[in-house]
């Protein structure tokens, strides 16, 4: 069964205090959803149209998995959190079998 897989790209941060207060929960939500965090830094090289800017990459075992977490209730408790303290480009892909 492919794999699930968060990956987000940060476009600005706007607000320290709320990326901070959200990685608090969104940390335990993505370990609840069943998700492992590959990336969450900020040392980037970019090529192309690409963005040298935070990269987070989080592996699920399905891509229903990734699905899911992203809706679960906790998931959701940290976007409220986050409001508009970032611009991102946040994208749930399936991974190859």
């Amino acid at each position: 069964m492919p794999k699930g897989y968060w990956v987000s790209v940060y476009r600005t941060i706007s607000d320290p205090e709320k990326l901070a207060a959200y990685t608090k929960l969104a940390g335990p939500a993505v370990k609840a959803g069943g998700g492992r965090t590959f990336t969450r830094g900020d040392r980037v090289v970019a090529h192309d149209a690409g963005i040298a800017e935070r990269t987070i990459l989080v592996e699920f075992d399905s891509f229903e998995q990734a699905v899911a977490a992203r809706e679960s209730a906790a998931y959701q408790e940290a976007l409220a959190v986050l409001s508009d303290g970032v611009e991102r480009d946040f994208r749930i892909v399936e991974g190859i079998d």
